[in-house]
């Protein structure tokens, strides 16, 4: 609180000394605003590599008692007898949605607890309760062997751990949704050992932005998240890839072909996640017995083939290595695709990131065996197909090649992969454009409200951004309150005001160091004596382009906000940084946002 005493005091000469070292030292180590969000991204990236590790120990544990075999969905359903391996998904199935049924009764907030909706539609806000629930959810399907990826839940906990983070920081809004965005990234990371492609799967997919200031500590979070993940599991590369060389600069061409092949294929996947959804919904079945029933086709599809069964990661290494015939593998792919879109349908909570790399990885493996018979000289190297229809699928799928491109190349670390990859991942993601514009999630934001955001943003103005009562102190303060108030604070200008809270001017942390090697000055000097005039401010209701001039006009990080242009009433602080992460959202138009979401991201509602 700003001093009433009339009589300007000093701190005790005992005592200045210290004061003064620790004014300087505020000042050489003060960080500014993008800094301090980049330490946050750390602390976020390794609070969910340390979450994401705690939920991969407790699935092993749940499917151990589930199965009563080791780590490996496909080997575990090898060694059990038919009668268990049909039981167990439905078993898994029934848990993970009594867990929902159950959980939405003790969940305080009615709101999605969907990470990309809370950044997108720009609550930032994850809910934690219904959160833990859905990941609880997750955990049985996972462990029983649903045909859904892990990275789904890993995700989800770094972002409600995020949301958290700066819910308890008290956040501004945008700034809150880069969190959860940090979040997610780190979720990513976590679960692909792929730093590069979990910052550029939140900033090309969610975000749509490269901007530093969002892109930075996107990159950040990911990389202190696969640098924990390494640490505690001594994680290896996800996908066991030989050597791959090409023999030819012709083999570009059936590589191009095979994009072709991904884009075609890619919006009947989509649409077959949806139509899955759409039949289990007209069942009108409770979603603990539709999560049920999706384990029954699961672990019937399995009796046959158990490969159906989990994330794929195993049968997509053995095809990687020619284990399987293109007779047998286009039967696990069709079973495969059955299996991911009974899970998908029946409501379970997980991601199809995974899946959508196994379907990419089997029509690469048969794309190849299907150019072989006409490709004169050297024999096409199976590997490099199989790589490249990952990526190529996953493009198509995600619409998002960029992300795809940085992705299976952080996978394989092998350079000559680089250009076939980057040329089939463009002619799928713009065929697959072509025939399906959106994917599922995209769809679910437009009848949640995405181009109602975007119109408001459109509208927003600097109260909207703004963080009211910023830390300010009275004309009249004496020099002890205005230094602690610097050392306190990590600003660079302390604003001054009136008794009556009209805005007079703000001091510098430059001009108190002056003072404190004379205490005889600082003895007397008041606020009003060391304070600018000249400081720029800007009115609630300006706009956010009059807001950008003025910043223009100073070098803080920070604009003083007045209530109106007839009062100097001094009621928030507007910040430089939340500014730009407004402008960079409202440069993008709503068919832009709704556009090109993956199906990733509605595997992940429930």
């Amino acid at each position: 609180m700003p001093s009433t005493d009339t009589q300007p005091q000093v701190p005790p000469r005992s005592t200045l000394p210290w004061l003064k070292l620790r004014v300087r030292l505020s000042e050489i180590i003060r960080p500014n605003e993008l800094q301090v969000t980049l330490f946050w991204a750390g602390v976020i990236g390794f609070m969910g590599a340390l979450a994401s590790v705690g939920f991969r120990k407790l699935s092993e544990g749940v499917h151990w008692l589930l199965t009563r075999q080791g780590p490996g969905y496909v080997d575990s359903a090898m060694h059990m007898d038919s009668w268990h391996r049909l039981l167990t998904p439905v078993a898994g199935g029934l848990l993970g949605g009594l867990t929902l049924y159950f959980g939405a009764f003790f969940s305080r907030r009615k709101s999605t607890t969907d990470y990309m909706e809370a950044i997108v539609l720009g609550d930032g806000i994850v809910p934690a309760r219904s959160s833990l629930v859905k990941c609880l959810s997750a955990m049985f399907s996972i462990a029983s062997g649903a045909s859904i990826g892990r990275e789904g839940p890993l995700v989800q906990l770094s972002a409600v751990i995020a949301s958290g983070i700066g819910r308890l920081r008290k956040t501004t809004t945008l700034k809150l949704r880069l969190f959860v965005a940090c979040g997610a990234a780190a979720g990513i990371a976590s679960a692909y050992n792929a730093p590069i492609g979990g910052a550029l799967f939140v900033a090309e997919i969610i975000l749509e932005s490269l901007a530093m200031e969002t892109f930075g500590p996107l990159v950040f979070s990911s990389v202190v998240a696969t640098l924990t993940m390494r640490n505690l599991l001594s994680e290896k590369p996800l996908y066991k890839i030989p050597d791959i060389q090409l023999q030819s600069n012709w083999e570009i061409l059936p590589h191009l072909i095979l994009g072709l092949i991904a884009g075609l294929a890619a919006p009947w996947f989509l649409r077959l996640l949806r139509r899955s959804e759409w039949a289990f919904s007209k069942l009108h079945l409770p979603v603990y017995l539709r999560m049920a029933l999706g384990g029954l086709v699961v672990g019937a599809l399995s009796i046959w083939h158990p490969e159906v069964c989990g994330n794929g990661y195993s049968v997509v290494n053995r095809v990687l290595h020619g284990d399987y015939l293109w007779s047998v593998l286009l039967v696990i792919l069709a079973m495969k695709l059955a299996a991911t879109a009974a899970t998908f349908g029946s409501g379970a909570a997980g991601g199809v990131f995974t899946p959508t790399l196994f379907a990419g990885a089997c029509i690469g493996s048969l794309a190849c065996q299907m150019f072989k018979p006409f490709w004169p000289g050297h024999a096409l190297q199976d590997e490099t197909f199989i790589v490249v229809g990952m990526g190529a699928f996953l493009a198509a799928v995600t619409h998002a090649p960029i992300m795809a491109i940085i992705m299976l190349f952080e996978l394989t670390l092998d350079y000559p992969i680089i250009l076939p990859l980057m040329l089939a991942c463009v002619v799928a993601h713009y065929t697959s454009l072509a025939f399906e514009k959106k994917s599922i999630y995209a769809e679910s934001l437009a009848r949640k409200g995405v181009g109602a955001y975007q119109r408001q943003l459109s509208t927003l103005r600097v109260a909207d951004l703004m963080k009211r009562d910023p830390v300010a102190v009275h004309d009249n303060a004496d020099f002890r309150e205005i230094t602690s108030k610097f050392v306190s604070h990590r600003f660079n200008y302390l604003y001054v005001t009136d008794q009556a809270g009209a805005f007079l001017g703000a001091i510098a942390l430059h001009d108190v160091k002056g003072y404190l090697s004379e205490e005889e000055l600082a003895a007397v000097v008041v606020a009003r004596d060391i304070m600018h005039e000249d400081i720029p401010t800007i009115a609630a209701h300006d706009s956010l382009a009059e807001a950008l001039d003025r910043f223009a006009q100073h070098d803080g990080e920070r604009l003083p906000v007045l209530i109106g242009d007839d009062s100097r009433r001094l009621i928030g602080s507007l910040s430089k940084n939340d500014l730009i992460l407004a402008l960079a959202e409202r440069s993008k138009s709503p068919t832009q946002t709704a556009a090109g979401q993956s199906s990733e991201s509605a595997a992940n509602s429930s």
